[in-house]
């Protein structure tokens, strides 16, 4: 299971959490304070440690919890494609001040001498990202593991699982607050979901993008016609004939189109996203949810 075009397309947002927590991560390990990174209450409201506010959010204590973080930050990659830039970054704010506060919170109420340092990392974020990845990505296979059914779904949940259980309490609680923060985010509480920033702040991500590995370049010059001038008949008549011969290679099967349908989609244009996504029923997914978002 992916979560679509391979690399950063279209999730520049993305690119940068996942660069920021690598480096942050490996910097403070190298120099042999990763252990400075957990965050405490004393640390923030009485010793007035407001950086380690900002180190928390992207560098993880340990590589383990850094390849399984890495891992779900760029599968959730998805979302950003399907709502854009913009709004993606008003869930990651939102889902890391509200997992914060609510950590404060039940550090205060606890009062858990076991809870008195948390672990660190963007597990606000990623945790509240199974929340739209629970209702919103669909199950496009299927299987049986000694009796025991599976998912394409099931090794993201594994991953979270991991990550969820890497530190015991001191991960499970910045978990269960970042599954808290995702909730309120799709509850829409304070219509946070219609807040957007303006738009010099979304070019400016926008420009933060570079075209990947599997992108599509524009044409060189040596695949244009030499003379410079219209295209030849053959030419033209291939091109004419292209779409029709893909639609014949690719079409899809019935039981893909009707999964899409069954989640509300126009038939044609399901069967059009499947063809569009070589009947890759997520790519076709993404691809519907965008249309819709435009």
């Amino acid at each position: 299971m992916n979560g679509g075009p391979s690399g950063f397309n279209n999730a520049p947002v993305t690119r940068i959490i996942v660069i920021a927590s690598a480096l942050f991560t490996v910097v403070f390990g190298i120099q042999g304070r990763s252990r400075n990174l957990p965050w405490s209450y004393q640390d923030i409201f009485k010793k007035l440690q407001i950086w380690k506010l900002i180190v928390t959010v992207f560098g993880f204590s340990s590589t383990p919890e850094l390849v399984f973080g890495i891992y779900l930050l760029y599968y959730f990659r998805v979302f950003e494609r399907q709502i854009g830039s913009n709004k993606y970054t008003v869930f990651i704010l939102f889902s890391v001040i509200a997992s914060l506060l609510l950590e404060v919170l039940a550090q205060w109420l606890l009062k858990d001498p076991s809870l008195n340092i948390l672990t660190s990392g963007p597990y606000g974020l990623i945790f509240a990202s199974f929340v739209p990845f629970f209702f919103d990505i669909p199950v496009s296979t299927r299987f049986r593991v000694f009796r025991f059914n599976f998912s394409d779904k099931t090794f993201i949940y594994l991953a979270g699982l991991q990550l969820f259980l890497s530190s015991w309490r001191r991960s499970m609680l910045p978990g269960i607050c970042g599954i808290l923060a995702g909730s309120l985010y799709r509850l829409n509480v304070f219509h946070v979901r219609r807040v957007k920033f303006p738009e010099v702040i979304a070019s400016f991500f926008s420009r933060l993008s570079w075209p990947s590995a599997g992108s599509t370049s524009s044409p060189t010059r040596s695949s244009r016609n030499v003379l410079g001038s219209a295209p030849t008949y053959a030419s033209r008549r291939a091109e004419a004939n292209a779409p029709a011969l893909l639609s014949t290679l690719l079409e899809p099967p019935e039981e893909s189109i009707g999964t899409l349908v069954s989640m509300g989609f126009d038939r044609n244009s399901a069967r059009q996203a499947l063809i569009h996504a070589r009947n890759n029923i997520n790519a076709a997914t993404n691809i519907l949810l965008e249309s819709q978002g435009h």
